[in-house]
């Protein structure tokens, strides 16, 4: 399975946690990690694209908003969304993975799970204690749904 990994990441967080999803897809898949900066457009022949970032003013930062709007169209390709953010509800924190989810879906993508937040303890960090396990094994969920 060809897998891409997109994430932007302002603290390192949520570069953190998109490594860690990584790890729990295994090894049995080829799996690319990009910066969404890096990221100029997705090979829409991959099996699986997740995308994550931190979650800026209630949504997803500029720079993974410019990303989302050079997606093609990914007809069949299953997609993921995470984010990074406060643990409180997603109506007073706001979560950038519902913005991702949609405008992934919206380019044909299917939708693999739910989207997921993960949480820090202030917005430098740290990760709250245990993210980065429970995003490895949230991304080894992923790979048998895709």
């Amino acid at each position: 399975m060809r897998i891409l990994v997109v994430y932007d990441s302002k603290f390192g967080n949520t570069e953190r946690i998109a490594k860690a999803i990584a790890a729990g897809l295994g090894p049995s898949h080829k799996v690319k990690v990009e910066p969404v900066e890096e990221a100029q457009t997705v090979d829409p022949t991959v099996d699986l694209i997740i995308v994550g970032g931190p979650t800026q003013a209630h949504g997803a930062s500029p720079a993974m908003r410019r990303f989302l709007e050079r997606v093609p169209n990914l007809p069949g390709t299953g997609i993921a969304a995470f984010d990074t953010r406060y643990d409180k509800p997603s109506w007073l924190t706001g979560a950038a993975s519902g913005r991702i989810a949609r405008s992934l879906k919206h380019h044909g993508g299917h939708p693999v799970t739910p989207s997921v937040s993960f949480f820090v303890v202030h917005s430098e960090g740290p990760l709250e204690e245990g993210e980065e396990d429970r995003a490895v094994a949230w991304g080894a969920t992923l790979v048998g749904r895709a």
